[in-house]
């Protein structure tokens, strides 16, 4: 075991971990929001409710600073940070530059011992510098790991051994945006999808299994923060990419534009991945921003509905939104929680939970569907449960996972999105990753 990686174990963990493969049925969660992701967890024999005094702990081990979210895949958990020295100090909302070491650890699944890990030095000048932001990807006996500070790596998961590797400063000469790079590559048949930024080539589609760049595509003042997002409609698969100064959709295979709608984000930061209801496809983000475009049946094309339409839709930061019929349930950019009609955007309801009793900026709760109820990880360290429909929220449990490690605000936050695989959960804050049992 690495001396850097601490874990404790329960009894009841041990006895957990050595009926695994006889008692749970597998169910992964390889990428950002899970299999398909779209935030949905299908596993049978989940909890009803959180027990008294929170689910039972498996393991903890010990992890250093980020915002990366861990992935879940064929007994390994796979999660990225930013190791500094002791005596630097963090200002979220400044871009000073210091260096530091950014690593991919690959954990046992059972137990959380480190199987193996790849570290290498970075130079961070970002705001909000706690670590990489993207969840890692794992397909085909690869794992994909983008950093805050744009270097991709493509790691064998049995080894760790560099497959290929980019660094899309110096390739593509480009800088990192404010927020450095957050948007999470899409894996796609034989293709990896990145936004990378640089002169012609803001998205780039990479062979996943050479690195070999298959085509490049569009301009853009920065590389925002929105992850690559393909949806089918007018008869023809559609690679949808909100970049800072427009909504585009593009040919997956080829990079060539179907259509663009000019649009423009406070700071560049649409941070959602898009979201589609029927006919229609939704983005939104800071500040306030917010657009409906209605989507051709019978070719790639788009047209405005509305725009920047006032107290309609809503700007999501930091939490994947959901869509149910034709209602959008998230985060808002002042922390309510709300449900949004479609397409007319009205606001049927808000609240400030599950977060707290008062809204407060940027408030942070991810949210995952499950059957006929949500989980909401919270950025106070609480796994809550609840439900979601036209009439409002109703929360029905709650318990206390992690502390939160990181500051915004001037409040204490966790604003790393969890994994639900093989009947458990899998959290992380600045300090360490843990693993919970949710099954019935």
């Amino acid at each position: 075991m690495d001396s850097g990686i601490v874990v404790m174990k329960t009894p009841y963990a041990l006895l957990l971990s050595c009926l695994l493969p006889i008692t749970l049925q597998a169910e992964d969660w390889p990428q950002w929001m899970g299999p398909n992701r779209d935030n949905i967890w299908t596993e049978e024999g989940i909890v009803d409710l959180l027990p008294q005094g929170g689910p039972k702990s498996v393991w903890k081990s010990k992890v250093a600073g980020g915002y990366a979210g861990p992935a879940v895949a064929g007994g390994k958990v796979f999660v990225t940070d930013y190791v500094t020295s002791d005596n630097v100090k963090v200002d979220n909302f400044a871009r000073k530059t210091f260096t530091g070491t950014e690593r991919v650890l690959c954990l046992n699944e059972a137990d959380g011992v480190l199987l193996w890990k790849h570290e290498y030095p970075v130079t961070y000048g970002i705001s909000y510098p706690a670590g990489p932001r993207c969840t890692p990807s794992v397909s085909g006996g690869k794992v994909y790991t983008l950093g805050a500070e744009g270097n991709l790596f493509c790691f064998d998961v049995e080894t760790g051994k560099i497959l290929w590797s980019k660094n899309f400063k110096e390739e593509y000469k480009t800088k990192s945006a404010l927020w450095g790079y957050a948007s999470h590559p899409l894996i796609d048949g034989k293709k990896l999808i990145c936004v990378v930024g640089g002169e012609g080539s803001h998205t780039v589609a990479f062979d996943k299994d050479t690195g070999k760049e298959l085509w490049r595509s569009q301009s853009s003042p920065e590389q925002g923060y929105c992850p690559p997002t393909i949806i089918q409609a007018g008869g023809v698969r559609q690679l949808i990419i909100p970049r800072p100064n427009a909504v585009a959709s593009l040919d997956p295979e080829t990079g060539k534009e179907y259509w663009s709608v000019p649009y423009e984000a406070t700071n560049g930061s649409i941070i959602m991945a898009p979201v589609v209801s029927g006919d229609h496809l939704f983005v939104g983000g800071f500040s306030n921003k917010n657009l409906l475009l209605k989507l051709a049946k019978d070719k790639p094309a788009a047209e405005v509905v509305w725009k920047d339409k006032g107290k309609a839709g809503m700007a999501p930061v930091n939490v994947q939104p959901i869509v149910d019929g034709n209602m959008l349930y998230g985060m808002d950019q002042n922390g309510e929680l709300m449900g949004v009609e479609l397409p007319e955007g009205n606001r049927v309801w808000t609240t400030p939970q599950p977060i707290a009793k008062r809204m407060v900026g940027s408030g942070t709760a991810f949210i995952v569907r499950h059957k006929d109820r949500y989980f909401y990880f919270v950025e106070t360290g609480h796994l809550v449960t609840g439900t979601m429909s036209p009439k409002g929220f109703t929360e029905t449990s709650r318990a206390k996972l992690l502390e939160p490690t990181n500051n915004a605000f001037g409040r204490d936050v966790i604003w790393c999105a969890p994994a639900y695989a093989n009947k458990r959960i899998y959290v992380r804050n600045d300090n360490e990753i843990a693993c919970f049992d949710l099954a019935k």
